[in-house]
C-alpha cells in the first residue's frame, strides 16, 4: 500500500512554506485547527515584522494577535509564539532544538508538532499524527489504535524508518486529496484493489474523480 502511494505522490513535501526551522516551527503552531493554505497566507507578513526568536520574543502579544488573527485561536497561539521564542533564545541558546524531548517542552509544540519541525527542518525522519494520518491508518487496516502516540507506535514497526517523513506527508496529501473523512473518493483510489476500507465511499468512477482534490487546492 506504501509503495502505492509513493507512485501516486512522488514529490511529497511539507505544504506549509518556511525558510528555516524557526519559521517551520511557528508555521506547524499556526497550523492548529487552520488550514496550511491559510497560515502561508499569514506567515509572509508575521516573518517580515518578526524575522527570527530574538525579534519574536521581544514582540507585544497583541502585534502577534493582529498578524495571526485569521488562524483562528489566535490569542492562545500569540501568546505560544511569544513563550516559544523566549525560551528558544533563554533555553536553547536562539536557535530552535533539534531533538523530540527538547521540542515538547516548548509551548504549543506536542510530537505532532515536533516530528515535522524534525523531519523536514533537520532530515530527523518522524511520524506525524494528524487527523488524516490517524484516519487512514485505521481505515488501511494497519492499526485499531485511536490515540496518535499509539497509533504513531503501531505504524512505526510496519514501514522502515528512513520513510516515516515521507510516509506522513503521503498520507497526509491521500486524506486530503481523495480518502476524504465523510466520503472518501474509493471510485478514483489507486488503493482500490488493496484497502480494506474500499466501498465506504463513492465509488462511481466519475463522480468520484470529481471529488479528487487537487494541489492546487492547497496553494
Amino acid at each position: 500500500m506504501y509503495r502505492t502511494l509513493t507512485k501516486r505522490y512522488p514529490d511529497v513535501r511539507c505544504e506549509l512554506d518556511f525558510q528555516d526551522p524557526f519559521q517551520l516551527l511557528v508555521a506547524v503552531v499556526l497550523s492548529a485547527q487552520c488550514t496550511d493554505k491559510r497560515v502561508n497566507q499569514v506567515t509572509p507578513a508575521l516573518f517580515r515584522r518578526f524575522k527570527n526568536p530574538k525579534a519574536m520574543a521581544g514582540a507585544k502579544v497583541l502585534e502577534i494577535e493582529e498578524l495571526i488573527r485569521s488562524t483562528g485561536f489566535f490569542r492562545i497561539k500569540a501568546k505560544n509564539i511569544k513563550i516559544l521564542s523566549e525560551m528558544i533564545m533563554s533555553n536553547f541558546a536562539g536557535q530552535v532544538p533539534g531533538t523530540l524531548e527538547e521540542l515538547i517542552t516548548l509551548p504549543g509544540v506536542g510530537r505532532k508538532t515536533a516530528n515535522v519541525v524534525l523531519g523536514h527542518a533537520f532530515g530527523i525522519p518522524g511520524i506525524t499524527v494528524d487527523t488524516h494520518f490517524g484516519r487512514l491508518s485505521r481505515r488501511f487496516g494497519w492499526t485499531e489504535e485511536n490515540d496518535p502516540v499509539k497509533v504513531e507506535f503501531a505504524v512505526a514497526e510496519l514501514i522502515p524508518q528512513s520513510e516515516w517523513t515521507n510516509l506522513s506527508q503521503r498520507m497526509i496529501w491521500h486524506g486530503r486529496r481523495i480518502c476524504h473523512s465523510r466520503k472518501p473518493a474509493c471510485g478514483a483510489c489507486p488503493l482500490s484493489t488493496l484497502c480494506p476500507s474500499y466501498g465506504m465511499g463513492e465509488m462511481d468512477k466519475v463522480k468520484a474523480l470529481a471529488m479528487v482534490k487537487s494541489d492546487e487546492d492547497f496553494r
